[in-house]
């Protein structure tokens, strides 16, 4: 719960609980051995890569900042997290000023803007639907992980 709360040091336990539902935290909280008291470790050593997404998650939902950057969110995430966390930030970043810097074209399908880097310039810039007409770095990239989501062993 202190963890969360770092979004807003003020909030209620009411608050805390309430932001980590709509973050999903709640779904691995309540397992935990002490329950929403359970000490993580440092560096929140005792979650897995998608909880302790989901608590940043949460302490955003608390902070309520008007400006959201988000950086590789979903990277390093198996489907089931990278899901859950898609999901949360859909409703984190409603009516928000959102910069998300990314690799995985499912995390900036909904964007407004795309500006795609190459080489530390910005080669392409548009809406999804303009730079899949493009036929250019982005269309690359969209088509690529669409047949690498089809592989199968």
């Amino acid at each position: 719960m202190e963890n969360i709360r770092i979004g807003s040091q003020n909030a209620t336990d009411e608050e805390v609980i309430a932001v980590a539902k709509l973050a999903h935290c709640d779904e691995f909280a309540e397992k935990l051995p002490d329950g929403w008291n359970t000490m993580i470790g440092e560096d929140g050593s005792g979650l897995s890569g998608g909880e302790r997404q989901r608590i940043s998650i949460a302490r955003a939902f608390l902070k309520d900042a008007p400006i959201i950057l988000l950086d590789e969110a979903t990277a390093s995430l198996d489907v089931d997290n990278e899901t859950l966390i898609q999901e949360s930030l859909s409703r984190l970043i409603r009516n928000k000023t959102v910069m998300i810097i990314a690799h995985r074209m499912r995390t900036v399908a909904e964007a407004d803007k795309i500006v795609v880097l190459k080489d530390g310039v910005a080669a392409e810039q548009g809406s999804p639907a303009e730079l899949e007409k493009h036929h250019g770095i982005y269309q690359h990239m969209l088509e690529t992980q669409m047949q690498a989501a089809g592989w199968k062993l």
